[in-house]
């Protein structure tokens, strides 16, 4: 009876097994759905079409991952350095063979808004498909029709080299189970129509948490850190939240507006590292309306604390020992080589008492950049220089990673720490070492 039951149990235990092997193998294995997509009757056609297409990718900031630094525009290539391998963009130009060229309208926009190729293989998030999933159908239909109008190019990409099991595309449809938005951005009919153009941009096309927010070990955003700022590739992206010690809770929407479209604001410092890249290209080529849509939602960001110890001091106690001409001379040791350097190649542009001699993008007083205990991208920025081009001006600081070396490199960020921003010398040679490699 005992033997029976056992027998009756392992049978069930079997067929259940089964059941989910079955479950299993359909779930990853079943072809992806691919719907029909049509514009709306409030869709624009013709040059118009091209030109809100233009503006969309722009938005969207295509351009800069979808390039190298040496390479035809769109037509990808670009590295990702992850913890798992390497992923490169792929090539968005209308080449029938390597491009989007064969790609169908309702291909293009399951890649955009759900992570899916024309294949039907699954998109690695490298591709941020979890904020574009925001995006309007017309507003991915129009990028296609902007994105058909560049010159084919006839590129391929280098494969992804990825370790197990990352390089299993199947498993990205149990990774989007848990991180993907269960449902589109919706309009807040609470909010003004500045507030909820503002949300769909930085939520969307502007993919701003992308950056933003610290990442799990699957690679997924930590939603209970969404804005609070991390690191990827050895840049720091600074915390977006209203937090008025870590973030941008005392800065005005207009300080916001302005930093989001020319790279700077006075007393708050200059973008460098990939948010001066999108600066330049992105972000200072949109309309003031909808920079300033941004900056109104940015400021509502429920507060998230953010890297311990980097408030913004505006008198720390070096700078006020020195005056614009004449450094405070009291350090010794690894200071007094931390000094020696800062006089030598830093100085002349921006100044001992940090208020930038050439160009305002030089100013250090108020910068995140010398704020930050951890000083990541000060070191990365002196290591590998910075340039911001935008249509309203720009700037640039040659790297000076060549000139000094780990030791030097530490030395003069701690000294600019404790000039500019009264923070505790933490950087190491060793520290200095690894921004080399992140930065490369």
């Amino acid at each position: 009876m005992k033997g029976s039951r056992l027998r009756r149990f392992g049978l069930v235990a079997l067929i259940v097994a089964g059941l989910l092997l079955v479950a299993a193998i359909a779930f990853f294995a079943w072809p992806a759905k691919l719907e029909a997509v049509a514009p709306s009757p409030a869709q624009p056609t013709g040059r118009a079409l091209v030109e809100k297409g233009r503006y969309l990718a722009t938005a969207a900031d295509c351009v800069a991952c979808h390039s190298t630094p040496n390479g035809e525009p769109f037509a990808g290539g670009l590295a990702f350095k992850l913890p798992f391998g390497t992923i490169y963009s792929s090539n968005i130009t209308p080449d029938p063979k390597n491009g989007i060229g064969a790609w169908s309208d309702a291909e293009f926009v399951r890649a955009v808004r759900h992570g899916v190729r024309n294949d039907g293989q699954q998109l690695y998030p490298a591709f941020p498909y979890t904020a574009y999933t925001h995006m309007s159908t017309d507003d991915v239909l129009a990028i296609r029709a902007y994105l058909n109008t560049l010159r084919p190019v006839n590129q391929a990409v280098a494969v992804n080299q990825l370790s197990f099991p990352f390089n299993q595309r199947y498993l990205m449809r149990a990774w989007k189970l848990l991180f993907m938005p269960k449902q589109p951005l919706r309009p807040d009919p609470n909010q003004s129509a500045e507030w909820n153009r503002g949300a769909y941009l930085v939520e969307g096309a502007g993919h701003c948490a992308e950056c933003h927010t610290p990442r799990n070990l699957l690679y997924g955003l930590k939603s209970g850190q969404k804005f609070a700022g991390a690191t990827t590739q050895g840049w720091k992206a600074y915390n977006l939240t209203s937090d008025p010690e870590t973030g941008i809770g005392d800065w005005s929407v207009e300080e916001i507006t302005r930093y989001l479209a020319t790279g700077h604001t006075p007393g708050r410092g200059a973008a460098a590292g990939s948010m001066g890249e999108a600066v330049s290209l992105s972000l200072s080529r949109l309309t003031p309306q909808d920079l300033r849509a941004m900056a109104v939602y940015l400021k509502t960001i429920p507060p998230r604390p953010g890297t311990p110890g980097s408030k913004v001091n505006p008198n720390p106690p070096l700078m006020a020992a020195s005056t614009p001409f004449a450094p405070a001379r009291a350090e010794v040791g690894p200071d007094a080589v931390g000094l020696r350097i800062f006089e030598g190649a830093c100085a002349s542009c921006h100044g001992w008492d940090g208020s930038g001699t050439h160009s305002p993008y030089g100013e250090l007083r108020g910068a995140q950049t010398v704020n930050d205990p951890e000083a990541t991208n000060l070191v990365q920025v002196i290591l590998h220089g910075s340039e911001i081009r935008t249509p309203q001006g720009g700037a640039s600081m040659p790297s000076f990673g060549r000139a000094y070396d780990d030791a030097e490199i530490a030395a003069v960020a701690n000294y600019v720490l404790r000039h500019f921003g009264g923070k505790a010398a933490t950087v190491t040679p060793e520290r200095v070492a690894k921004a080399r490699r992140e930065g490369e």
